[in-house]
């Protein structure tokens, strides 16, 4: 009796010890995304006092978070707050890597949005230099983390210097009607051009000038194996009443050479699977897929705003590397321009259908945008909603807006005029002018900075 016990608790331990490992390799093989907004601090360059800082933040609501600044838009104050963008400011935290995190074969920090020109330090290394606010930025790190505590630091350049001495580089000044030069104290030096940063917080005809610094959206430190997915993409290649055909256009980067499957799925229903052998590096992968009797998105006032929830898997060996998921409304829709006695048509047809757009011009909620809350999102578009609008153009001297403004409106039938980031003024010709936001620093746009494009949703197609 006491040897069947024995072998029976043997067998026991041993098929819990196979689960425990199993469900570890199962852990481990899985992205895992560590979030680094906690415990900073901040100080003006040249003072030894740090103050408590709040990520995602800016200098400003700092300072007044400190008592150091009265609200800026109380009464005359935005004229004492004005040397806040003539200095450099610096923000730091310590974060913890315990033994298990080294042992991934990728780490990145990730930087969803710098405010602006900045060197970001990892254990006082160097790791990477941002200059534009559009734009979020990743720098591998796996060689310089080590376990216990580390060390991350920021480095703010003040934005009027570093206009100031592009502006001098040019060697001429361009047209900013916008810019309140003068109630900032740089005279007629117009700067704001010169800058990849909202327009509006150099001044405009509605808001105050209050040139923004700091880390305005969420820090990530981000672990992951063997291969993962840098972006994916749905694009709607044809739609009738009985099928849409789609491709996920899927951009992975392998640190491993080997077998990858990639899987497509609509909610529980898989609509795709491929396995592939993937090289070193970065690779954009095409998955073409189906959907039958599709539902169409249409506009509050048409019709239903239905959205497919389309998911990308990336597996390898039977385990979930990574995955990303979007909300999918399946439409037609082309600006139609048909030569007329007087010239030529201009209006939106969506599904086949001539729209009459009603809507308005959508400018930033504030010029601190990270104190911007969903509810203040919510009220915005449920007001649109109310008042029967069909379109918002978001302008083109303020941000591309939060994955959550885009969701609110596909949930209330509201499309989309998506400026780029280049309003009312001239800006120099050099290419890195020209960049638009993207997940990867290095890459630019060759688009015309004045052509606006109709948008809907965060993951459907924005072709005409």
């Amino acid at each position: 009796m006491a040897e069947k016990l024995s072998k029976a608790t043997f067998v026991a331990a041993f098929a819990f010890l196979l689960t425990s490992i199993t469900s570890f390799a199962q852990k481990t093989s899985e992205m895992r995304i560590i979030p680094l907004n906690e415990n900073w601090a901040f100080h003006q360059n040249g003072q030894e006092y740090w103050m408590p800082a709040t990520v995602p933040g800016t200098v400003h609501t700092d300072l007044m978070a400190n008592g150091k600044i009265e609200d800026p838009y109380y009464r005359t104050n935005e004229r004492e707050v004005q040397w806040v963008d003539k200095t450099d400011w610096e923000y730091r935290m310590s974060f913890a890597v315990d033994p298990s995190m080294l042992e991934y074969d990728a780490a990145q920090l990730e930087f969803l949005g710098l405010d602006t020109y900045a060197d970001v330090y990892l254990n006082d290394s160097l790791i990477l230099q941002a200059d534009n606010f559009f734009l979020a930025w990743e720098a591998d790190v796996r060689s310089l983390l080590r376990a216990g505590e580390n060390q991350l630091r920021v480095y703010f350049y003040s934005p009027a210097q570093v206009g100031l001495k592009k502006l001098a580089e040019h060697g001429f000044p361009l047209p900013a009607s916008n810019d309140q030069s003068e109630n900032g104290g740089l005279g007629d030096k117009r700067v704001s051009v010169f800058l990849r940063k909202p327009g509006y917080h150099f001044g405009w005809d509605w808001g105050p000038r209050l040139v923004s610094i700091g880390i305005w959206r969420p820090v990530n430190l981000k672990l992951w194996n063997a291969a993962r997915l840098e972006d994916v993409f749905f694009r709607q290649d044809s739609l009738d009443a009985n099928q849409a055909r789609l491709t996920a256009l899927c951009e992975t980067r392998a640190l491993k050479e080997g077998a990858y499957t990639l899987e497509v799925w609509n909610g529980d229903t898989l609509l795709r699977q491929q396995t592939m052998n993937l090289a070193l590096g970065n690779h954009t992968l095409e998955l073409p897929f189906e959907i039958n009797q599709p539902k169409l998105w249409w506009t509050k006032e048409l019709g239903e705003q239905h959205r497919y929830p389309l998911q990308v898997k990336l597996i390898q060996n039977g385990a979930t590397l990574d995955e990303k998921s979007h909300n999918v409304g399946l439409r037609t829709i082309r600006v139609v321009q048909t030569p007329d006695e007087k010239g030529s048509s201009f209006y939106v047809e969506l599904n086949g259908h001539a729209l009459f757009s009603k809507g308005a011009n959508y400018i930033p909620n504030d010029v601190f945008l990270p104190r911007v809350t969903r509810e203040q999102y919510q009220w915005v578009i449920k007001s649109a909603a109310d008042a029967n609008m069909n379109m918002l153009r978001v302008w083109g001297g303020g941000f591309y807006e939060e994955d959550y403004f885009y969701e609110l409106c596909d949930e209330n039938g509201i499309l989309i005029w998506q400026d780029f980031m280049f309003a009312c003024s001239m800006y120099p010709g050099d290419p890195s002018s020209f960049r638009m936001w993207r997940r990867k620093p290095s890459t630019t746009s060759n688009a015309c900075a004045t052509t606006p494009v109709l948008r809907f949703g965060a993951a459907t197609t924005r072709s005409m």
